[in-house]
């Protein structure tokens, strides 16, 4: 059994890390309303991009356009977003596991897709398995613009529409609340028919429609991948508050059970001395 000086080493111990994992659950709360918020404000403009990229397909006969068109698949891209720092749960291990797994079962092996990844746990992941990463992001600020992501976003698109592969995949966390979220896949290209989807409002282009459509569908498929790191960046905080408020009610029934292990051990040094001491004066008397 420890000494009680070992206990009280480790008690002073744990509780340091308590307010580690209190501090950390603190910031992650701060930065989860933020990362909400930016999630929330992202979406007005998608929606009214689709909008008009609906408006123009529907209004325009015989749409083509290689983002729209579905091919043969020989070839699949995968654009997985994970984070930098851990301590986040299982917020990385859930969508790594599910993307690794999609890959085993389409795949037989690493010339029939490609990856594309945003975070170092990520990259990292896919490295050591020596998986096929074409392009990678790491280092993106807590509140990330839509320039830290711009190349790997206009790279996955482009490679797309130039035939180096025939789908492209989306894979990241939906936020859903603080306790919840969802790692989700969803197919980023070809882009779903539009041509049947538009609204009745009414749009003047300038060159023409073909125009229009062919430079705001690369940018609507951009802003697809954006706002899916805004809405993971919202998971990770959320994955990470939760993480850390858990590991602080650890730290603190740790605590609680070693301070009752040290009285106990206290207790029965001090029953132990009184009876040698009893047992002294018994033998003198």
């Amino acid at each position: 059994m420890a000494s009680g000086r070992d206990i009280k080493r480790q008690i002073k111990s744990i509780q340091n890390q308590k307010q580690i994992t209190k501090a950390m659950e603190m910031v992650a709360a701060a930065k989860l309303r933020r990362a909400q918020e930016a999630a929330q404000a992202s979406r007005p403009y998608a929606e009214k991009l689709k909008e008009v990229v609906d408006s123009i397909a529907s209004g325009t006969r015989d749409v083509k356009h290689p983002m729209l068109e579905k091919r043969p698949v020989k070839k699949t891209g995968y654009l997985v977003i994970t984070s930098d720092r851990g301590l986040a749960g299982g917020y990385n291990a859930n969508v790594l596991r599910k993307v690794t797994q999609t890959i085993r079962q389409r795949h037989k092996s690493n010339d029939e897709y490609v990856l594309f990844v945003i975070g170092r746990k990520g990259r990292d992941y896919f490295n050591r398995r020596n998986m096929p990463v074409m392009e990678e992001v790491t280092g993106l600020p807590d509140a990330p613009a839509f320039a830290d992501i711009k190349s790997i976003a206009y790279t996955s698109v482009k490679k797309f529409a130039e035939g180096a592969y025939d789908e492209l995949y989306l894979y990241y966390n939906e936020f859903v609340n603080a306790l919840t979220q969802i790692p989700v896949e969803k197919r980023l290209l070809p882009l779903e028919d539009m041509s049947g989807s538009g609204t009745a409002t009414s749009y003047e282009y300038e060159p023409s429609p073909e125009g229009v459509l062919e430079v705001l569908l690369p940018k609507y498929a951009e802003t697809l991948i954006y706002t899916a790191l805004l809405d993971g960046k919202a998971s990770e905080f959320g994955a990470r508050m939760t993480a850390m408020g858990s590991a602080t009610k650890n730290a603190t029934k740790m605590v609680s059970n070693l301070t009752l292990t040290y009285n106990r051990a206290r207790q029965a040094a001090i029953t132990q001395e009184i009876s040698e001491i009893v047992a002294g004066a018994n033998a003198q008397s």
